[in-house]
Formats: structure tokens, C-alpha cells, sequence
């Protein structure tokens, strides 16, 4: 009896150490699971989000992602192509936005926009997106809050970097 006790406690053992081994391989082949661009929406509206990068040397602006109140969104899966990430929000239900002072293009509908220049010519929107410097890491999360929140702004410039 003792050694049928024996031998089914190696058996758990071994399958737990299995599962362990696993689950930890797993993790460590999903890069995606490490590096990844995030935004929080830690408001009670619900908001769309706009993003901005530059690529080499192209900018590229990408947009809409809507976020539920109190919720998280992966808006780049994989490791950043950038240190620089621009961000433009609009509160859907109590109006204001996040917003800053460079300048890219947008829409109203679903777009990804290749250039930052002469928005309006193109027939775009020129919006003004706040910068988001990651320091090189390769995984972002940005959090946005109540108190981030600003009016339309009149002025700005375009982005250098």
C-alpha cells in the first residue's frame, strides 16, 4: 500500500512539474505577450483613440480604436518600431479630448494615413496628438485619465523626431 501511495505521488509530482514546464516554455516563446503598445482608458466614458509613429523614415497615423470605460486596449502587437508614439483621444461621452501639439492626419472613419504633410490637401483632418516617448522600451502602456483631458487646442507644430 505504501508504495502504490509512493509511486501516485511521483505521478502528481511529475505532472505538475509538466505543467509548470510548459506553461513557462509558452511564455517564453509569445514575444507578443512582452512587447506590445497599450492604452488605458481609466475614465467612466467611452473614448477613440487615434495613434501616430514614425517607421524608418515614414510617419504613419492609424485610427479608431474605441475603449470602454475603465478598460485596456493593445493598439501594436510585437516589439515597438519606435520610441516616439503620438496619441490623440476624444471623450464619445462627455466631450474633450487628449490631445497636443503635434500635428497629424485623421478622419472621421477607420483609416491608416502614410505622411504627416499637407492633411488637409489630401483631404484629411489635421488633429493635434500628444507625444508618448517609450525610452526604447520594447512594451508601453499608456493610462489615460480625467485629468488629462483638454479643449481643442488652436496651435502647434509637427512632429521632428
Amino acid at each position: 500500500m505504501a508504495d502504490r501511495i509512493w509511486c501516485f505521488r511521483r505521478r502528481v509530482r511529475a505532472a505538475i512539474v509538466l505543467t509548470v514546464v510548459v506553461a513557462a516554455g509558452s511564455l517564453a516563446t509569445s514575444p507578443s505577450a512582452w512587447a506590445d503598445f497599450r492604452v488605458c482608458n481609466k475614465t467612466g466614458s467611452r473614448i477613440g483613440l487615434a495613434v501616430g509613429y514614425k517607421e524608418g523614415d515614414r510617419w504613419t497615423t492609424e485610427g479608431w480604436w474605441n475603449l470602454a470605460a475603465n478598460s485596456c486596449e493593445t493598439l501594436m502587437r510585437g516589439p515597438l518600431v519606435a520610441r516616439f508614439y503620438y496619441i490623440y483621444g476624444v471623450d464619445y461621452d462627455r466631450g474633450g479630448e487628449w490631445a497636443g501639439k503635434a500635428f497629424m492626419c485623421t478622419r472621421d472613419k477607420e483609416f491608416t494615413i502614410r505622411g504627416i504633410e499637407d492633411c488637409l490637401a489630401r483631404g484629411y483632418d489635421r488633429t493635434g496628438f500628444f507625444e508618448v516617448d517609450t525610452n526604447e522600451q520594447k512594451s508601453w502602456t499608456v493610462q489615460l485619465t480625467d485629468a488629462m483631458q483638454s479643449s481643442p487646442l488652436l496651435t502647434g507644430q509637427t512632429p521632428t523626431r
